[in-house]
């Protein structure tokens, strides 16, 4: 027998007996030490309305005849009982009005006198009103047992903050960051079904429109995410190539692992895209680890690569690497057995070019070793001969005179075949069968000869081959008469009846010892016979110049002479339709050389041809504004022709001033700069911070010096100058491919979202 406390009331037995009628008693009934005790009735109610407690179905009647004597009580009970969500026994509710009724005549003072629904509805809102103002007595014990929790009854906030719209953008920023950073989950995929191979065809068509970005969108999202397709091995490889393209190496090698993870096996077009990539990407270093990490792999796999393969290798070695490692890999090419084309040569001329110092000599030797193969040269063959002559020095004159000029007989490798044109055919065709790895060992110790080689080898006597001191060019002793220079073919290009072309396989004339001076473009073009010889060797292969060839032309032939004058005469000859990077080649030259008038010629012809000059070309005319009125005319012409200067030209400008310590001319320039608000970069900071500077003998106490009185206001306007200007920011190579085009309205990138963050 369990016990019950003085004053309280066993709830079990309680609500078994009054409240829940159809329950099964165990007990005789409920032991109430005092009996019509209100504590007692209302510790029963709280017990019985406990939310943790399955809830059993109420006798209404009998829970309101239970509170109608206590008035107090009634009055707490109900404010803790939902009677919307009582039940009356049977499972059901009762009607509303019923509800409505007995919750007002519950708390009354009276005791209940009618009948449950025996009301009108005017009793029913005096009722209301008389619940609504408890008595004196209820009131206090209600603030006794609610003290502190009028809170959380009437608010479920804890915490109040101040909120602005700028603290709501910041959260939704906050929001936008976190899913970008997280993957959302994929949207089901309402749309038509299509195959992969669909896929491989858009984004094909996408590439070759040059929209990368928006390719790589479709394939990620809407084919992997959304429709969930299984993607095949050439869906990969066009992205890999078009990533090739744009030397967008960290995409194109992450495409790759992912389809090695799917158990996709590359093909060949998917390695060639890969050291296409290494080639085309703006960092050479990383670049060339990851293409020799490449390269490792597949030989350990033992992996027959095919001939464009091996030219995408060729091509990385020739623009990441150096000489010798593309000579490593003409190598392989012959030891595997391919055939050697004049494809494979293109890729070893550029190699040469990357050597800057001896890089002319180089591509001559391998020009000629292309020719004495038989191979039939390409337009973009010359083009590369015209880009060595224009970057690339000759070297050792001593070492090149012995190459170029007396090659012995190991140094003729493969002598061309002479017959008809059959014959020819024939030997094109056997090109792969004449190519030997001895050749290319040949070749490889004629570019690298050192000079003391050279004097050991050749059977000449010294005196015929060594420059006199006191003459930098050589002379000839064959004919006591004729004393030729062949550097002097530049000016005077026959004035002995001499021509000299190493382009051609045919001996040099013997008149010609060694080389002279060899320093300028257009030296190095009269070797290569000047232009109307390098013209005609084209000719010959049956070729014809395009624009670019003959825009290297004019960057390369004799400023100011004859040959610059006759181009475009050539350009009208070859039916060349001209470009606006021709004529600004050409003004620039004569800019360089002060002639602004000369460069201001130029601009009727290109109205004349319907060429619209772009910002290149007021830079290069700006190089030609040695005084201050001709730059600030310049700006002035510019701001009619609505077009905004940019940094390029203003740096051009700040150079001509610095160069005569102008500083009034300076000021004058940074204030149009300043009002046209053109970003300032690097180039143009370093400028301005030199020009700040006193000279380190200045001693504005011992002497004047008229060029740096004005020096003290410059540094004044160029520190306030400097705070109001914005700075201009280097975009990233490969930004323009992480924009997602197709997602929302509002894409943006991941240097934006960045940046937003770190200003936050």
């Amino acid at each position: 027998m369990r016990r019950v406390a003085p004053g309280c009331v066993h709830w079990g037995d309680f609500s078994s007996e009054i409240l829940f009628p159809g329950r099964d008693r165990t007990t005789e009934g409920p032991r109430v030490s005092q009996p019509g005790s209100g504590l007692s009735d209302f510790i029963i109610f709280l017990t019985c309305a406990r939310p943790w407690r399955k809830k059993p179905e109420l006798d209404l009647m009998r829970f309101a005849q239970l509170f109608s004597r206590f008035r107090p009580v009634g009055l707490s009970a109900l404010q803790h009982l939902d009677p919307l969500r009582v039940k009356w026994a049977g499972g059901r509710e009762g009607p509303t009005w019923l509800r409505a009724a007995w919750l007002t005549r519950a708390c009354s003072s009276s005791p209940l006198q009618l009948p449950i629904g025996q009301g009108n509805q005017k009793n029913a809102s005096s009722l209301s009103s008389d619940l609504s103002q408890p008595s004196p007595t209820a009131t206090q014990e209600e603030e006794e047992g609610s003290f502190g929790t009028l809170s959380s009854k009437y608010s479920s906030r804890r915490m109040f903050r101040k909120s602005t719209a700028q603290l709501y953008n910041l959260r939704l920023r906050e929001q936008s960051a976190e899913d970008e950073e997280r993957e959302l989950e994929p949207k089901s995929w309402r749309g038509r079904k299509n195959t992969p191979y669909w896929y491989f065809l858009q984004c094909k068509h996408l590439i070759r429109e040059g929209k990368l970005a928006e390719a790589l969108d479709l394939f990620e999202r809407q084919m992997l995410k959304e429709e969930r397709l299984q993607p095949l091995e050439c869906n990969y490889t066009v992205l890999i190539g078009g990533c090739g393209r744009a030397g967008y190496l960290k995409k194109a090698f992450r495409l790759y692992n992912d389809m090695k993870k799917r158990d996709l096996e590359p093909t060949d077009a998917t390695y060639t895209a890969l050291f296409n990539v290494c080639a085309e990407s703006p960092w050479k270093d990383s670049a060339l680890q990851s293409a020799l990490k490449l390269r490792q792999q597949l030989q350990a796999r033992n992996f027959q690569l095919n001939l464009k393969t091996y030219h995408a290798l060729l091509k990385m070695a020739a623009l990441c690497a150096d000489l010798r490692m593309c000579l490593d890999v003409f190598k392989e090419i012959v030891q595997k057995g391919h055939a050697v084309t004049e494809e494979t040569f293109s890729y070893l001329l550029m190699g040469c070019i990357q050597d800057k110092k001896t890089g002319f000599r180089y591509t001559l030797q391998v020009w000629r070793q292309m020719l004495s193969l038989g191979l039939q040269p390409s337009q973009h063959g010359y083009n590369l001969l015209l880009g060595a002559a224009r970057d690339c020095g000759l070297g050792d004159p001593e070492v090149a005179s012995a190459l170029l000029l007396r090659p012995r007989e190991e140094m003729v490798l493969l002598q061309p075949r002479a017959g008809g044109f059959r014959t020819r055919k024939r030997a094109q065709a056997q090109v792969g069968d004449g190519m030997s790895i001895k050749h290319v060992e040949a070749l490889e110790r004629q570019l690298f000869l050192e000079p003391s080689q050279v004097v050991e080898g050749l059977p000449e006597p010294r005196e015929a081959r060594a420059p006199s001191k006191a003459q930098p060019e050589v002379d000839t002793k064959t004919e006591p008469d004729h004393m030729v220079t062949l550097t002097s073919l530049a000016s005077e290009p026959s004035r002995w009846g001499l021509e000299a072309n190493l382009l051609t396989l045919g001996a040099v004339p013997p008149a010609v010892v060694s080389f002279g001076t060899v320093t300028t473009p257009a030296d190095r073009l009269a070797l290569m016979g000047g232009l109307e010889g390098f013209l005609g060797k084209m000719a010959e292969h049956g070729l014809k110049p395009n624009i670019k060839t003959l825009t290297l032309l004019a960057e390369v032939v004799e400023p100011g002479s004859p040959a610059e004058s006759s181009l475009l005469t050539v350009l009208d000859t070859h039916q060349v339709e001209a470009d606006v990077t021709f004529f600004n080649t050409l003004m620039r030259k004569k800019s360089k050389l002060g002639d602004l008038e000369g460069a201001k010629a130029l601009l009727p012809l290109l109205a004349r041809r319907g060429i619209i000059p772009n910002l290149q070309t007021f830079c290069n005319l700006a190089i030609g504004c040695r005084r201050p009125r001709d730059g600030l005319q310049l700006l002035a012409d510019m701001k009619k022709s609505q077009m905004t200067p940019n940094t390029h030209i203003y740096s051009t400008l700040i150079n001509a001033a610095l160069k005569k310590l102008d500083y009034t001319y300076l000021i004058d320039i940074l204030k149009d700069m300043r009002q046209n608000r053109v970003p300032v970069n690097e180039v143009v900071i370093r400028q301005l911070e030199f020009a700040a500077q006193y000279p380190p003998t200045f001693d504005r106490y011992k002497e004047k010096n008229t060029y740096l009185e004005k020096i003290d206001g410059f540094r004044a306007y160029y520190k306030q100058w400097l705070k109001s200007m914005p700075a201009e920011e280097t975009p990233h190579p490969w930004q323009k491919f992480r924009i997602r085009p197709m997602g929302d309205q509002e894409s943006t990138t991941e240097a934006d979202m960045d940046r937003s963050l770190g200003g936050r």
